[in-house]
């Protein structure tokens, strides 16, 4: 079985994450308790889903794909890079505890890299694109004001690369996906590459980190 990509330390553009900004267009925290959902891409879903598991206010992290069809919507196909699929994670959160724009803000600092193209640290291709799926307007409209606030305010050495795109569906990956991290926290990859996206969390959003 082919999976994310070889061990190797994946770089970063960031100067300094603790410097980036909170969102200045946010949705406010909810009084009701309805469960909301974000997908966000950015890289093997791995890393992406063991940092928001560990985030207050989420509910459930799901890995997954969007950005395809449902005939194409399988790993081994998906990791061909011509499927238009990337590989996301669906999150549900508690918006009267996390906002939209909170998720994003750890998204963008800890998660994942979002200047780097096609591509997150050694896993290559448009599978591993840095990608925002919005439900609607408001999302839409908080996703890309804080990708312009986080550009002008010259956070990152280079340009965030990140797409908003409307989200079509999304498509759950295959069980042994799931909670990879969680099942396999010695492997090299996971290791290397994943658990210091989880460390950096708790460091940097001591507020926000949930031990598990």
């Amino acid at each position: 079985m082919m999976f994310c990509c070889f061990v190797i330390a994946a770089c970063t553009g960031l100067t300094a994450a603790e410097s980036l900004p909170n969102p200045a267009v946010d949705e406010p925290l909810a009084t009701a308790k309805t469960e909301q959902t974000a997908v966000f891409a950015g890289g093997c879903f791995w890393g992406v889903e063991a940092v928001f598991e560990h985030v207050k206010g989420v509910k459930d992290v799901v890995s997954g794909y969007s950005g395809g069809s449902a005939e194409t919507a399988q790993y081994d196909t998906v990791s061909s890079g011509t499927t238009g699929h990337a590989e996301s994670v669906r999150i549900t959160y508690d918006p009267s505890q996390v906002s939209y724009g909170q998720l994003l803000k750890v998204f963008f600092s800890v998660a994942h890299d979002p200047t780097e193209l096609n591509r997150q640290g050694p896993d290559v291709g448009t599978q591993y694109r840095s990608a925002i799926f919005v439900g609607n307007d408001l999302q839409k409209r908080i996703a890309q004001a804080y990708i312009d606030q986080i550009n002008q305010a010259k956070v990152f050495r280079r340009t965030i690369v990140t797409q908003v795109s409307p989200l079509k569906a999304f498509y759950k990956a295959e069980a042994y996906h799931q909670d990879y991290l969680v099942h396999h926290p010695t492997q090299p990859y996971i290791v290397i590459n994943d658990l210091p996206k989880v460390d950096n969390l708790r460091k940097q959003f001591p507020d926000m980190y949930v031990k598990k």
